[in-house]
């Protein structure tokens, strides 16, 4: 399954349905590794886990914080006639970045989710999702940009090593 139309649902619904009819049996936890972020380490996946477990979370995503350069009240929009206009209209009350509240995006690390979550709630962000914070440096390569910048820290591991 892949493709520009195929969402985050469908690819572990699909690779959970065929493992558990290939192994008759079923299994309580999901979790999804994009090949998108090569700089995955294992105790990031298994901390993951980890806090799903004892957390008794729906879901737990691993997010990265956003710079603050890229927050959504410092956010833009280009209208039909070139005119400027702010994302959100509470971006005109900030007028230094420490007014900003933090926000984080997904960096594609890792994602686990219940059975219960991928199957009855029919999503992987449930309605208990937990964020495990990673605050190293990743990369989740979208763009061609993103995948020159893991070329660049993967050279630089390994002249640091």
């Amino acid at each position: 399954m892949a493709g520009d139309r195929i969402g985050d649902i469908e690819v572990p619904t699909h690779a959970l349905h065929a493992t558990e009819k290939l192994d008759g049996r079923k299994y309580d936890i999901v979790v999804m590794l994009q090949p998108t972020s090569p700089f995955r380490k294992p105790d990031q996946v298994s901390a993951c886990i980890r806090m799903l477990v004892e957390g008794n979370w729906d879901a737990v995503w691993t997010v990265s914080p956003t710079d603050s350069k890229s927050h959504p009240f410092k956010q833009l929009l280009i209208g039909e006639a070139d005119e400027l206009d702010l994302y959100d209209s509470a971006g005109a009350q900030i007028i230094a970045r420490q007014q900003l509240e933090p926000v984080y995006h997904r960096n594609g690390i890792a994602y686990a989710f219940t059975r219960e979550c991928l199957m009855e709630q029919k999503t992987i962000r449930g309605q208990r999702t937990g964020a495990l914070v990673i605050n190293e440096p990743c990369v989740n390569i979208d763009t061609e940009w993103d995948l020159e910048l893991a070329e660049f820290m993967f050279s630089r591991r390994q002249t640091d090593e």
